[in-house]
């Protein structure tokens, strides 16, 4: 029989490492290829990891709360194959497994042991992980302390990101306690000094909880979506325009062609794949919505990759991302649009799939809200909102003369971050959407 590692995939450039959620499998249990064995999350995105041959669990190398690096082993499989032989994917290894893969197996174990040993503990229910022990007791952090940190992590878990910020603010605090603490428009106005400390020192008033009413505990997404939307507000100066649209064109073409494209590509042709490729457009025009904000660096990106707010079963949205949207016509389009909306919806989609969004597009108008103002997703400087379509009444200008008609209109809602977009930029850019789709071609082919 032969052994067979269980790593972390890689799971995109940025990410690192994972939590380990839940074992989909126990030891003793027959595993087949591709078959889930666990389940995973990163700051992003929930996804599993599927095992790569068929075999037995014999060992599980973590437990669930866990941290695991992109590359340590898991679990071990046994597998039918050379007595003795431990294999690595599709390498294989001798009798004696090396230095490097017993010091990585025993790592987890060592941990342990180091964090029994710290005076950090679980309790009230709260799990802490033997990396966030180790952290604690290394930067001199009480239980006390520990307790108070708001965790972003499954069920309010604090993570390694979380202990990072906490250790860089402690260390920030301490600086500024040996500082003037006012600044020079507060050295100037007492009376802000005195504001802003009164403010900084004021508690949160508490949330009273009645006998009937019902506490119900925010899940891992909407913990991180609410800790992105705050940091977002605080970053960037939010500003939005606003523009309406016709587009009676497009309603009445995608109404004669949609049943045939169902036909002939087994796709649904919505409206989405319509803007998206508008919004491409506008892009490539105003390329200074395309960029990015590092400080006081401007990065202008090479490739347009639209993000798409896309509802998860939680009834949460997330943002997974058409690369390079601008290259593709309108069915692969439609394919990309269909397929990362329905993977979004089967909770599918894979740490890649949210990732290297230059600029996002957010239908509002699903929920029926004619307009909306969103939230930048950082560290882009703009988003736009689709509001719903509606038959309305409208001034029709003619050679003839002007008339009432009915025709089909929607409103665009531009947020965008006015530290590095002006009011012009802003405005020309969803101005040019618009005319993108108000200038739809009725005879075209898709």
């Amino acid at each position: 029989m032969a052994k067979f590692e269980l790593k972390l995939p890689k799971m995109g450039e940025s990410v690192a490492e994972a939590t380990l959620t839940n074992w989909l499998k126990e030891i003793g249990d027959t595993i087949e290829a591709d078959e889930p064995v666990l389940e995973i999350a990163t700051d992003k995105v929930d996804s599993e990891v599927p095992s790569e041959v068929d075999g037995i669990l014999v060992e599980k190398l973590f437990n669930a709360d866990d941290i695991v690096q992109v590359g340590q082993t898991i679990a071990i499989i046994e597998t039918d194959g050379d007595d003795g032989a431990t294999t690595e994917g599709s390498s294989q290894h001798t009798e004696t497994p090396s230095k490097e893969v017993l010091k990585e197996v025993a790592a987890p174990v060592t941990a342990s042991k180091e964090t029994e040993k710290s005076t950090i503990t679980s309790n009230d229910g709260r799990f802490y992980s033997p990396l966030v022990k180790n952290m604690a007791s290394e930067e001199g952090i009480s239980q006390s302390e520990l307790d108070a940190i708001s965790g972003t992590g499954k069920d309010g878990r604090v993570t390694k990101n979380d202990m990072v910020a906490y250790i860089e603010s402690r260390g920030n605090a301490s600086q500024q306690s040996n500082k003037q603490p006012a600044t020079a428009i507060e050295a100037k106005n007492p009376a802000i000094a005195s504001a802003s400390a009164a403010n900084a020192s004021k508690p949160k008033a508490p949330v009273s909880v009645n006998g009937g009413d019902e506490i119900i505990e925010m899940t891992r997404m909407g913990k991180l979506i609410a800790h992105h939307m705050v940091e977002s507000v605080s970053t960037s100066a939010h500003v939005q325009s606003f523009i309406e649209a016709d587009v009676t064109n497009i309603w009445n073409w995608r109404k004669k062609n949609k049943d045939g494209f169902m036909k002939r590509e087994g796709e649904n042709l919505t409206f989405t794949p319509i803007f998206m490729e508008a919004v491409a457009k506008a892009l490539k025009d105003f390329p200074m919505m395309n960029i990015a904000l590092d400080g006081d660096r401007i990065i202008k990106r090479k490739n347009i990759n639209l993000g798409m707010a896309a509802a998860l079963p939680d009834g949460n949205l997330i943002v997974p991302v058409i690369k390079n949207a601008d290259q593709l016509n309108l069915v692969g389009m439609s394919k990309a649009v269909n397929d990362l909306a329905s993977r979004a919806r089967d909770n599918k989609l894979k740490p890649d799939d949210i990732q290297g969004g230059t600029y996002t597009v957010t239908n509002v108008g699903t929920f029926g809200s004619i307009m909306g103002t969103p939230i930048i997703n950082q560290p882009q400087v703009g988003i736009l909102a689709l509001g719903a379509i509606r038959k309305v009444p409208a001034v029709i200008e003619t050679p003839e003369g002007d008339f009432i008609g009915i025709r089909y209109k929607m409103f665009l809602s531009h947020s965008y971050d006015h530290r590095v977009v002006n009011g012009a930029l802003g405005g020309q850019f969803v101005k040019q959407v618009a005319d993108y789709l108000e200038a739809w071609d009725v005879n075209r082919e898709v």
